[in-house]
């Protein structure tokens, strides 16, 4: 099934059970991270560990796993939703630029597969974010039953302004080069237990 921006499924309804991959793929000049956040019911990174990216490739109990290389604008995500504690209630999956803006980008695609099959297909282009750094390109969220949304929400600001919006703080900024890549600034990040009011 084809999603555009802002179109939404119970997973069921796809045909699918607790185990599948989740791949992101782009394509352009710039090369984005892609990272999978796990967050709590008020939407927020409560424990970093759910924070899946270049240096954290799996969650602590196997449900999030990853392969391929993350900094290199695509890479592949395998999800055991039976293995995902209570406290984590949606699955975010991003594209986050250093450099350089998203409209660099020619196309790029998230794919919902199990069992070898393509059973969800999201398509979106780099001009529909224009000047901006960073996206969340897709979620996995818990109502009443796992669904899937195909969300296309851009921020300016890159992988900080991410951070804050789920709750998560970025460190003062230190003498670092400041061609430091979004992954080795990921060691100056904390993370904040912020719930939302």
């Amino acid at each position: 099934m084809d999603f555009v921006q802002g179109q939404k499924s119970k997973l069921s309804d796809l045909g699918f059970g607790s185990v599948f991959s989740v791949r992101l793929e782009s394509v352009g000049a710039v090369q984005p991270d892609v990272s999978c956040f796990g967050l709590d019911e008020g939407g927020k990174l409560s424990d970093d560990r759910y924070f899946i990216f270049f240096n954290q490739p799996s969650s602590p109990e196997g449900a999030i796993g990853s392969s391929g290389d993350l900094s290199s604008g695509k890479g592949s995500f395998q999800i055991d939703l039976a293995k995902l504690p209570l406290s984590i209630r949606r699955l975010v999956f991003t594209l986050t630029l250093d450099a350089g803006t998203l409209s660099s980008l020619s196309a790029g695609t998230l794919t919902l597969e199990a069992a070898g099959r393509v059973l969800a297909t999201y398509r979106f282009r780099g001009a529909d974010f224009g000047a901006l750094q960073a996206v969340m390109v897709a979620e996995l969220y818990f109502k009443d039953v796992w669904r899937f949304a195909a969300v296309g929400q851009g921020f300016n600001g890159g992988l900080q302004a991410l951070l804050e919006h789920f709750g998560g703080e970025a460190a003062e900024e230190s003498a670092s080069p400041p061609q430091t890549s979004n992954v080795e600034r990921l060691e100056a990040v904390t993370f904040s237990n912020q719930t939302q009011s």
